[in-house]
This record gives structure tokens, sequence and C-alpha cells, in this order.
């Protein structure tokens, strides 16, 4: 039996902090469903994934995010490559997802948290967290800008829209995309959005450590009531961690009503297993034991991928 390592995917192979990795991976799947299509712009997405994150696109900082990293969105294009063949690989009688269609989902799982990353001229925020709840309508702009810089301008807006089935800016019933083929298509990127992350080996370290902050410097931790009262909802990070089960409620509750259960395609995939939902409830039976029992040690480390600001 393979052990996972901290920075790997729900397989224990793919290395989900190495883009060059994950690209080689998502190649693999998209040539096997379509033998003789180009590569070249999911190649260049990748490519051009890392030199933002790195902080070497002009005009932008690097990430500085450390729950919404480059291995997130990684791990999310991984996951969401996957629940595509496993549409195509169960599909009966229903439409087909083609080539250019599994593009533009991979594209847009790359970029989907491209928002949290600051611009040079942003002398407002001093960390990408702050951008939380604004992060989905900015990253929807980068893609309108992109997409014709990779040769599918036509499909800018579409982009534009699907990102906001990961966010919750726009519920999934008012989000305009073209046909139910695309709406479909969102639904499955907001599916990889979630069980990528809540599979994740270092998941709760993650949400004590780096999303709490996130939450912090964006002012989620808290929220203001009609009566004029504060009330909190995130007392601190350990706080975070034992209300996880009850976010996963709500998350349940999105992905298989709002998403349309979308993410059971993984089963396809790996041929009957769900393993990111067989790693995610691991994650969310400790969270619930931590809540009952009291504090429990979480001692993984999760990999840093944050560039040093001093290079």
């Amino acid at each position: 039996m393979n052990r996972r390592g901290n920075e790997y995917d729900v397989s224990c192979r793919v290395n989900t902090t190495d883009s060059a990795i994950v690209n080689s991976e998502v190649n693999q799947i998209f040539q096997e469903l379509y033998p003789g299509a180009s590569i070249a712009q999911i190649d260049q997405a990748f490519g051009d994934l890392s030199v933002l994150y790195r902080g070497e696109r002009p005009g932008y900082h690097a990430c500085d995010t450390a729950y919404h990293d480059i291995q997130h969105v990684l791990d999310v294009t991984l996951a969401m490559a996957r629940l595509i063949d496993g549409y195509e690989r169960g599909r009966i009688g229903v439409e087909s997802i083609d080539a250019s269609m599994f593009r533009l989902g991979v594209i847009t799982a790359l970029f989907h948290d491209c928002g949290y990353i600051r611009t040079r001229d942003d002398t407002q925020h001093k960390n990408g967290g702050e951008l939380t709840l604004t992060h989905v309508s900015r990253g929807a702009r980068f893609l309108r800008d992109y997409l014709p810089r990779v040769g599918m301008g036509e499909m800018a807006d579409t982009a534009a829209a699907l990102i906001h089935f990961t966010g919750y800016e726009i519920p999934v019933s008012e989000i305009k995309v073209p046909s139910l083929a695309y709406k479909f298509l969102g639904s499955l990127l907001g599916s990889a959005d979630i069980i990528a992350q809540m599979s994740d080996r270092c998941y709760l370290e993650k949400c004590r450590d780096r999303l709490y902050p996130e939450f912090l410097a964006g002012g989620i931790t808290r929220r203001r009531l009609p009566d004029g009262r504060e009330e909190v909802l995130y007392e601190s990070g350990e706080d975070l961690v034992r209300k996880t089960p009850s976010f996963y409620q709500g998350a349940s509750q999105r992905l298989d009503t709002d998403l349309g259960g979308a993410h059971k395609y993984a089963q396809d995939h790996f041929g009957g297993q769900h393993l990111y939902l067989e790693e995610l409830t691991k994650n969310i039976d400790f969270a619930q034991a931590i809540d009952r029992e009291g504090d429990a040690p979480l001692k993984r480390n999760p990999p840093n991928t944050i560039p040093d600001p001093s290079r």
C-alpha cells in the first residue's frame, strides 16, 4: 500500500506542488480522451500559471496566500481533468465534452484563484487574503484578458462565467453560461474545487494555520447583524477546524444539489473508487473527533510553496 506524502494527491502518485508533473498527468488524460488533439494551449497555461504565482508576470506580485497557493490550484486542475475523464468514460447516450471544452475547463481551473494575487499598482491591500470576498470576480476579469492571448478569445466570456462555479458571489442557479453543456462543465469545476481541497492530506492543518489568517485578512471571521451587533464566526484557527464538519454539511449540499452530484464521476476515473470522497471523509471524521473530544494533535507539515519575498 502506498504511503501518501504531504505533497501528493489522493492517488499517492502525483506531486501537486510541481506544475510540470501535474501538466504531464493532465496531458496524458487529455491525449487518451482526444488522440491527436493539440496540448499546446494547456502547456502554455501551465507555464503562464507558474510565472504568475512566482511573481514573474509583469504587473503582479507573487502569490502570498498560503492556503490558496499553487498546490491548491494544481490539485483542483488535476481533479477537474479526472472528473471530465470519468464523465467521458461513463457516459452513455449523453452529450460529449469535446477537446475544446476540456481545455477551457482545465485552464479555468488553473486560474480560478488568481484573483487572490495582488497587482503591483495596488497600494490598498497588503496581502491577497484581503481580496477574499472579490477574488472570483477579479479572476473573471483576468480570464477575459488572458483567453485571447492563448488563442481562445471566443471562450473568454464563458470562462469568466464558469469561474463563478467555484465561488459564492453569484448563486449557481444564476450563473449565465451559453448552454446546459457549459453549466455541467461549471458543475464539474465547482466540484473539483471542493473535493480537491477538502481531501488534501494536510487540509485541517491548512485550515488552522493558513485559511484562518486569510479569513481574518478578508474580514470574514466576523459579521455584522441587522441590529448592529457583531457575531464572531471563527475565534481562531482551532475554532475553524472544530467548525469544519458544519461547513462540510453546506459543502455537501452544494456538491449534491447545486452542482448536481458531478463529483461522483471521480469513481469512473478511478475504476469505481471515489478516492477524493474517501480522503475527504477521513478529514471530516478527524475534525469531528477534535470537536467532540477536545484538542487533538495536528502534526502534519504542509509544503510551503510561497516564494521568498526577499529573493
